[in-house]
């Protein structure tokens, strides 16, 4: 049995064959959605991420039979640590082949590293932040993923299981949501009474209201106030906001993009729903995460032409004193006529904590569909 060789990704070329090895594993597989190569690299990078000025991380790759077997970065968010008191280490893009010996080397490279840093556990799969992909594909093997999300083997999370002393430390759901013919009734009378009884209303934004007016930092700021008590969640700082507004607000479809304010508070911002155009087909045909020579095409006609059937709900969020009022309902009252007039068939609602009933009971109208669920674990070390 040959041993399998732990090393650091100390180089521009090691960084390079830690990006590509997921490329090397899924290549030809149907439901696999690989990032974008510029994407990863950026993130990676110490010194085009802001996420680095509270964050440190050591990235790993596993070597076996003289081949690449396997990645995983070792993360500490000092942030996180701090917010939920926590001393904790965590594993994000990991992938490996079938061999327990690859997997168990990757995850106790993280463990060593985490305990040279004083912490006193693992957990994951997790990013830099929660804007980045987190939880393990539990189920759902068989169902196209999505460009915000993680896709894996199945063999992973038995791997998992296998290696023994994990436990589950969130859960997570998505759904399929079919874009319905009409908007249902229960939205359209919920909307305009919610409109008419607490003086809220829908804006759409241009692209001047996004860079000069400053909406584009108010869309980012609000997800401040509304996922703070999420799984894992810090706030993002000036410059992460900063970097997400020149990093997506460039390519979205503002028409996809519903801004809830109260109008009797001075316009005030109370919530908010990013969805973009479904990019999976299309980030699938860029040979190995390049838009170069042909894939940057495919991505334009996704995002620009509302070519593909479906929408991601990227970011949705509203205050929680506006949610018992109902002002979720004016985001689809909004989107579902624009989605209908692309010829959207179907949205997916991205990752959601199974615990959060209060998120999942707004799908109720859709005849939505749980259809995959992921889970990020938790071990003592």
């Amino acid at each position: 049995m040959s041993l399998v060789e732990i090393k650091k990704v100390e180089t521009k070329k090691d960084l390079k064959t830690f990006i590509e090895f997921h490329y090397d594993l899924y290549e030809g597989n149907e439901y696999d959605v690989p990032n974008l190569y510029s994407d990863e690299l950026n993130t990676l990078s110490p010194n085009k991420n802001a996420a680095f000025d509270f964050c440190e991380a050591q990235y790993f790759l596993a070597y076996k039979d003289g081949k690449v077997a396997g990645r995983v970065a070792a993360i500490i968010n000092n942030k996180a640590n701090e917010k939920w008191n926590k001393k904790s280490v965590r594993f994000g893009w990991i992938d490996f082949v079938d061999d327990i010996d690859v997997s168990r080397a990757l995850l106790k490279a993280v463990e060593d590293y985490g305990k040279q840093k004083g912490m006193n556990e693992i957990a994951g799969p997790l990013g830099f932040t929660d804007m980045d992909p987190e939880g393990m594909l539990t189920w759902g093997f068989d169902k196209l993923g999505t460009m915000p999300t993680i896709y894996n083997y199945s063999y992973y999370p038995e791997h998992i299981e296998k290696l023994g002393g994990f436990e589950k430390d969130n859960d997570y759901v998505e759904y399929f949501l079919p874009v319905p013919d009409a908007i249902p009734e229960r939205y359209s009378k919920l909307a305009e009474m919610v409109m008419n009884r607490y003086n809220l209303r829908i804006r759409k934004l241009t692209k001047k209201d996004v860079y000069e007016g400053g909406y584009g930092h108010k869309l980012f700021a609000l997800i401040n106030d509304t996922y703070t008590d999420l799984y894992g969640f810090v706030d993002l700082t000036e410059k992460q906001i900063d970097q997400y507004v020149k990093m997506y607000m460039p390519v979205v479809n503002l028409d996809f993009v519903t801004v809830i304010e109260d109008a009797g508070a001075d316009n005030k911002m109370v919530g908010m729903g990013i969805t973009i155009p479904s990019l999976s087909r299309a980030l699938q045909k860029c040979h190995r995460g390049r838009l170069m020579p042909f894939g940057w095409w495919d991505v334009i006609r996704a995002l620009k032409f509302n070519k593909t059937e479906g929408v991601d709900l990227l970011l949705m969020g509203v205050l929680p004193e506006y949610r018992a009022k109902g002002a979720n309902a004016l985001l689809f009252y909004d989107l579902i006529p624009r989605y209908q007039a692309a010829g959207i068939k179907w949205g997916e609602s991205q990752v959601e904590m199974e615990s959060n009933t209060g998120v999942q009971s707004q799908w109720g109208a859709f005849e939505p569909v749980n259809h995959k669920r992921r889970r990020c674990f938790r071990k003592s070390i």
